[in-house]
């Protein structure tokens, strides 16, 4: 290699310790609490017995499904208002992490409908919308890798994400406005402390899990976009 190409070479950046590995590890650490309060320390569920533990991991991971995509709607209506492109990064890590968290739900959903409906999956309103949800952003992820122009597709992206959104309301009010095999949307009246008690620590671990998620992919998606820039040109000597 000559001394030309040493130099012109860039610098090795340092490794850093970002802040989002804090809230992950505390997200783990809670998740493990968590898991273990709602296997062993928690009451069964009147109705539904032992089966309804699994209720710990499928009630948090539809909140923050929802909590997921709600963040991408904020940050895609904020870039096209913008055009700021970490924004656009932003909506893409939301979108991907809310896909991965829609897809636990649904699975989730089938192992629990099984013994308790006797059947792995009906067409209810709340699981065609679940399942909708899930198409519609995937959509969004499928749209946002055909589109080459990284100007065109963060516009894309953001108006695609937007109209994706209007599922989940309906998602979520589903339960209410159809009557279906679905449970509508429990309460801490409703429930027992203890259930409660775990359930939200469950929830926070994912939430700070989901943030984790989100920032790590936003750090990528901020190096590919800088690896996909275009090299500047070489200065010209003075003659």
């Amino acid at each position: 290699m000559s001394t030309e190409a040493v130099a012109s070479a860039p610098a090795p950046t340092k490794s850093r310790f970002h802040w989002e590995h804090l809230v992950g590890l505390l997200g783990l650490v809670l998740l493990v609490a968590g898991q273990y309060m709602g296997l062993f320390v928690a009451p069964p569920e009147r109705m539904m017995g032992e089966v309804g533990r699994i209720l710990y991991t499928h009630v948090p991971a539809a909140w923050l499904a929802m909590v997921a995509f709600t963040v991408a709607f904020v940050t895609a209506v904020a870039h096209l208002f913008t055009g700021r492109r970490g924004l656009d990064w932003a909506t893409e890590a939301a979108v991907e992490v809310g896909a991965m968290l829609n897809v636990l739900l649904l699975i989730q959903g089938s192992i629990f409908a099984r013994p308790t409906w006797g059947v792995w999956w009906t067409w209810d309103p709340r699981l065609t919308a679940s399942a909708i949800m899930l198409l519609t952003f995937v959509g969004v992820l499928m749209l946002r890798g055909a589109v080459r122009d990284p100007d065109r597709r963060a516009t894309w992206t953001s108006v695609a994400t937007v109209l994706a959104y209007v599922n989940i309301p309906i998602t979520y009010f589903s339960v209410k406005w159809w009557r279906s095999l679905h449970q509508i949307q429990s309460s801490p009246e409703t429930v027992a402390d203890p259930m409660v008690f775990v359930l939200r620590l469950n929830a926070f671990a994912f939430l700070f899990i989901m943030i984790w998620f989100i920032a790590r992919r936003w750090r990528l998606a901020q190096t590919l976009a800088r690896a996909d820039e275009a090299p500047p040109l070489p200065a010209q000597e003075a003659t």
